[in-house]
C-alpha cells in the first residue's frame, strides 16, 4: 500500500532521502560507499556517515563521553569502552588455534598471528631489518637517528623506549617489584627474576654446540664459546695483552698499577 499512498518510512542515514521499501534504500546506500559528504573544517578529512564524523571530531574536542565504572577512564568510542572492560574482567574472546592463546583485541591476535607465520611487513629502510609491529619499526629507527625522547628527570640520561626510562628510574628509587617466592630476593626487571629462578630450577636453556656444555644465560655461553674460538677480545692498554675475560683484564692490570706506584 506504500506505492500508492507516497509514505517513506525507510530513511537514508547518510542524506536523509526516503523510501517505501528496504529494498530501495539498501540500492540506494550502494552509491554512497565512494561519497563522503562529511567534511572536517578542522583538518578536511571526510567520512562516509555522520555516526563517523561525529566519533573524528572528538579526535579535536577532546571529549570523551564513555566512562568506565570501575576505574573512572574516559574513551572516545563506545568500542574502546567495551575493548577495555576486559582488562577488569580478564576476558579474552580471542583465540589463537596454533597454540590456544587468548587474547582481548582481534588486532592483538593478528599481530600474534604473524609469530607463527613468520610474516614481518614492516622493513627498515637503512638495515633491511623486518619486523611484525610498526611500532617496533619505530623504536628500531632510533638506533639509526640516535633519537632518545625519553628522558630521566633525576640523572638527565635518555632513552631510545620509555620501558627502559621506566626500568631505569628503579635505580633512583630503589623498587624491585619481582620477587622470587622461593629465596625472597627481589628484583628490578622480569628477566632478571627470571634468569635467578634456574639457580632454583637448575634450568640451563643454552647450551654449546661444540661441547655440549650448558648454561643459565645466553651471555655465559657467549663468554664460553671463546674457549673453542680462541677469541680475547679485551686488550690491555699498557702492554696490550688480550684476555677472553673481562674480569682477568681488571686483575691483570692491576700489575700495571703496582708497578707504576712502586717507581713513584
Amino acid at each position: 500500500m506504500r506505492t500508492h499512498t507516497g509514505e517513506k518510512t525507510f530513511y537514508c542515514g547518510i542524506c536523509g532521502l526516503g523510501f517505501d521499501k528496504t529494498r530501495k534504500l539498501c540500492n540506494h546506500v550502494k552509491k554512497h560507499k565512494t561519497e563522503k559528504p562529511y567534511e572536517c573544517a578542522l583538518c578536511g578529512k571526510c567520512f562516509t556517515s555522520a555516526a563517523n564524523f561525529k566519533f573524528h571530531t572528538r579526535t579535536h574536542t577532546g571529549e570523551k563521553p564513555f566512562k568506565c565504572n570501575i576505574c573512572e577512564r574516559c574513551f572516545s568510542h563506545q568500542n574502546s569502552l567495551q575493548m577495555h572492560m576486559r582488562t577488569h574482567t580478564g576476558e579474552k574472546p580471542y583465540k589463537c588455534d596454533v597454540c590456544e592463546w587468548y587474547f582481548r583485541h582481534p588486532n592483538s591476535l593478528k599481530l600474534h598471528m604473524r609469530t607463527h607465520s613468520g610474516e614481518k611487513p614492516h622493513q627498515c629502510d637503512v638495515c633491511k631489518k623486518r619486523f611484525i609491529r610498526a611500532n617496533n619499526l619505530n623504536v628500531h629507527m632510533r638506533k639509526h637517528t640516535g633519537e632518545k625522547p625519553y628522558k630521566c628527570d633525576v640523572c638527565e640520561k635518555y632513552f631510545i623506549e620509555s620501558d627502559k626510562l621506566k626500568v631505569h628510574m628503579r635505580t633512583h628509587t630503589g623498587e624491585k617489584p619481582y620477587k622470587c617466592d622461593v629465596c625472597g630476593k627481589s628484583f628490578v626487571t622480569t628477566s632478571h627474576h627470571k634468569v635467578h629462578m634456574r639457580t632454583h630450577t637448575g634450568e640451563k636453556p643454552y647450551t654449546c654446540d661444540v661441547c655440549g656444555k650448558s648454561f643459565t644465560t645466553a651471555s655465559h655461553r657467549k663468554i664460553h664459546m671463546r674457549v673453542h674460538s680462541g677469541e680475547k677480545p679485551y686488550i690491555c692498554d699498557v702492554c696490550e695483552k688480550s684476555f677472553a675475560h673481562v674480569v682477568n683484564l681488571k686483575v691483570h692490570a692491576k700489575i700495571h698499577m703496582k708497578k707504576t706506584l712502586k717507581n713513584l
